[in-house]
C-alpha cells in the first residue's frame, strides 16, 4: 500500500521509534534532505548511463560511482533515523580515493567555476548543493541533541560534495569544455 493515512495530521514516524514526529521537525527536514540528495543522484546516475572516465585506477563508470553514493546514503538516512547503521570509514577511503584519483587528471582550481559546462557537469554541481543542504540539515539535528551521528558519517557527507564537485569536473573535462571563472564585475 502506498499509503497509511498515518501522516494526515502532519506526522511521521521514524526507524525504530514508535512515536510520531511532526514533519516540519529538524528531523524530518534532515531527513528528507537527504532523500532529495539520493533521489536528485538517481536522475545523475540516469543521465550518466554508459559514460565513463579513466583515471590510474582505470576506468570507471559514473552510475557505479553514483549508485554507491545512493547506497551509502540510505544507512546515513537509517543512522539519522535512529538505527544503529553508521557509514564505515572503508566508504570514507573509497570517495577520498576517487577524488585524489580525479584530480590528478584534471588541472588545478584555481578559482571558484561556473556552473553549467554541460548538462551532465551541471547535474553533478546541483547535487553538490544539495547534498552540502543535507549535510548542514544533519550538523543542524545533531548540534541540537536530536540525534547522535558517528564521526565517520559526517566525515562521509562532507567528502560526498569533494565528490560531486570531481565528477562535476571531470565530466566538463571528458566533454573538453572549459571551465568558465566568475569576473567579479
Amino acid at each position: 500500500m502506498l499509503y497509511t493515512r498515518k501522516g494526515d495530521n502532519g506526522t511521521t514516524k521514524t526507524f525504530g521509534c514508535d512515536q510520531r514526529i511532526s514533519k516540519s521537525s529538524s528531523v524530518a527536514e534532515a531527513l528528507g534532505s537527504l532523500d532529495e540528495t539520493n533521489s536528485f543522484l538517481g536522475l545523475a546516475r540516469a543521465k550518466t548511463a554508459g559514460m565513463s572516465f579513466k583515471t590510474a585506477l582505470g576506468e570507471t563508470k559514473f552510475s557505479d560511482v553514483v549508485l554507491e553514493v545512493q547506497q551509502n546514503l540510505f544507512i546515513v538516512q537509517a543512522e539519522v533515523a535512529g538505527a544503529t547503521m553508521t557509514i564505515s570509514v572503508d566508504k570514507i577511503k573509497s570517495i577520498e580515493k576517487i577524488v585524489d584519483e580525479i584530480e590528478k587528471v584534471l588541472p588545478p582550481i584555481k578559482s571558484f567555476f561556473l556552473s553549467g559546462a554541460t548538462v551532465i557537469s551541471a547535474t553533478f554541481d546541483f547535487a553538490r548543493t544539495l547534498s552540502r543542504r543535507a549535510e548542514r540539515r544533519v550538523v543542524a539535528v545533531k548540534e541540537e541533541g536530536k540525534i547522535t551521528v558517528s564521526a565517520e558519517t559526517m566525515t562521509y557527507l562532507n567528502r560526498l560534495s569533494s565528490l560531486l564537485y570531481a565528477l562535476a569536473r571531470i565530466s566538463g573535462h571528458i566533454e573538453g569544455v572549459e571551465e568558465i571563472k566568475p569576473d567579479y564585475k
